[in-house]
C-alpha cells in the first residue's frame, strides 16, 4: 500500500528520522490556520500517491498565511497524473543548504535489501541514473546483519555527500533502514533527504509503500487506508479477487501470472502502445473468471481494445475461451478483444474461439501479432 507523504513522515518520526513539521489541511481556510500555526512562512504540498507533484503545480511556497490559503486553493481539486488532490501537507519552510536522494527497497533476483543514496536529489533520480549512472550508488545489504555502521559511512562516501553532514547522513540512513525494516515496508525513498543550513540532516519527502501482508503486525496501520478513496474501478476488481491495478493507456490487459502480464504490459509498450491496466486473473483461471474480468474493464471508458493472454499451465486454454464467449453473449463489450492462446488444451481453445462469428473477437498466433493488432485497434477505435 503507497502512503500519502504525511503519513510517511508520521512513521519516520516514530523511529526518530528527522521531519519537519507539519499540518495536514483539505480547506483554503484550514490551510491558512496551519500556515498561522506554523510561522506564517510554509511550503503547501499536494498530497497524492503519484510523483511529479512539483512539475504539475501541486507544490508551492507560501510566504504568509494569505498566500497559504491561495495556494491551497490553487492545488486543491487539481488532477495529477489522474489523481485528484484532496488534501495539502502545509509544512514549516526549510532552509536548504543541498539536496540528496535515499532509498531502501527489496532487490529480490539478490535476495537482499539494496540501498540507493546520490548527492543529485531533489530531481527526477531516473533521469540521474539514466545520464550519470555513477552518481546513484547502490549497495546490497544482508537482511538478516541489517545495516551496519560502515556500510551506511560507504554510502556516504560513495555518494560524495557533503563531509561537514557526513555523521549526520550515515544516521538518518541508518533510522531510515529501520523505519524500513521494522515498519514492513517494501519501499522507503526520501527525495529530497535535505542537509540544512544549520548543517542537520532532514527528510523533506517520504515516499512509502507498506507490505499489506503485514499489516497483521501493525493493527494502527489501518487507520491509513481510512485516508485513501479507492478506485472504484479498483475496488470492484478487488470484490471479484482479481489482481488489479489502474494505469494510464488505452489497451486493457489480461493476463493469468504475474510474470505474462508484466511482460504483456512491456510488448505493448515496445509496439508502440500504452496498457490501460494491470490484470492478473490467476493461475487457475476459468470461465467465470475470465467473464469478470471482461466485466470489469467494461468500467473503464479508457479501454479501447483488449488484449487477453493466456499460456495455460494450470489454466486450460478451453476453459478460458470458454469464458470469453460467455462473456460476449452476457456483456455488452464495447471495443474488440485480441486473444492469444498457449499452452495447455491450447488447440480446443482456439477451436471454440473459432466458432464464434462475433467479429469483435480477433485471435492472434503470438504475443507480438497480439499487441501490434491491439495497439492498432485502440487507434482505430
Amino acid at each position: 500500500m503507497d502512503l500519502f507523504e504525511y503519513q510517511g513522515k508520521s512513521l519516520f518520526a516514530r523511529v526518530g528520522v528527522p521531519v519537519p513539521e507539519g499540518r495536514l489541511a483539505t480547506s483554503p481556510t484550514v490551510a491558512r490556520t496551519a500556515a498561522s500555526e506554523l510561522g506564517g512562512t510554509v511550503v503547501v504540498k499536494a498530497q497524492v500517491q503519484v510523483g511529479g507533484r512539483g512539475k504539475a503545480g501541486g507544490i508551492k511556497l507560501a510566504d504568509s498565511p494569505n498566500a497559504a490559503e491561495e495556494a491551497a486553493g490553487q492545488i486543491l481539486g487539481m488532477d495529477i497524473k489522474g489523481h485528484t488532490v484532496h488534501s495539502v501537507w502545509v509544512e514549516e519552510a526549510s532552509d536548504i543548504a543541498a539536496e540528496y536522494y535515499a532509498s531502501f527497497t527489496l532487490d529480490r533476483s539478490a535476495k537482499k535489501h539494496l540501498a540507493m543514496v546520490s548527492a543529485q536529489g531533489g530531481v527526477d533520480i531516473e533521469g540521474v541514473a539514466e545520464s550519470d549512472p555513477d552518481a546513484v550508488v547502490k549497495l546490497h545489504i544482508d537482511p538478516v546483519v541489517g545495516l551496519t555502521e560502515w556500510q551506511a559511512r560507504e554510502l556516504v562516501y560513495r555518494a560524495k555527500l557533503d563531509l561537514s553532514a557526513s555523521r549526520q547522513a550515515a544516521a538518518a540512513l541508518k533510522k531510515l533502514y529501520e523505519a524500513f525494516v521494522s515498519l514492513d515496508c517494501d519501499l522507503v525513498e526520501v527525495n529530497p533527504l535535505i542537509l540544512t543550513g544549520g548543517g542537520e540532516i532532514v527528510a523533506l519527502d517520504a515516499k512509502v509503500t507498506l507490505d499489506s501482508n503485514a499489516f497483521y503486525r501493525h493493527p494502527d496501520f489501518g487507520e491509513f487506508e481510512a485516508a485513501f478513496s479507492r478506485d472504484p474501478i479498483e475496488a470492484m476488481a478487488m470484490e471479484k479477487d482479481l489482481n488489479f491495478i489502474k494505469l494510464d493507456g488505452s489497451v486493457g490487459i489480461v493476463g493469468n501470472g504475474a510474470g505474462l502480464v508484466m511482460s504483456t504490459l512491456d510488448v505493448v509498450d515496445l509496439v508502440g502502445g500504452s496498457a490501460a491496466n494491470f490484470l492478473d486473473v490467476g493461475g487457475g483461471a476459468g470461465a467465470d473468471t475470465i467473464t469478470n474480468a471482461l466485466e470489469v474493464l467494461t468500467k473503464d471508458p479508457s479501454v479501447r481494445s483488449v488484449l487477453i493472454n493466456i499460456f495455460g499451465g494450470i489454466t486450460r486454454c478451453d476453459l478460458v475461451a470458454e469464458g470469453i464467449i460467455e462473456a460476449l453473449g452476457r456483456l455488452e463489450l464495447p471495443w474488440p478483444i485480441v486473444v492469444r492462446l498457449d499452452g495447455t488444451n491450447a488447440e480446443e481453445g482456439r477451436a471454440i474461439l473459432a466458432g464464434s462469428t462475433d467479429e469483435k473477437l480477433i485471435p492472434a498466433a503470438t504475443m507480438r501479432e497480439a499487441a501490434e493488432k491491439a495497439v492498432e485497434l485502440a487507434g482505430a477505435v
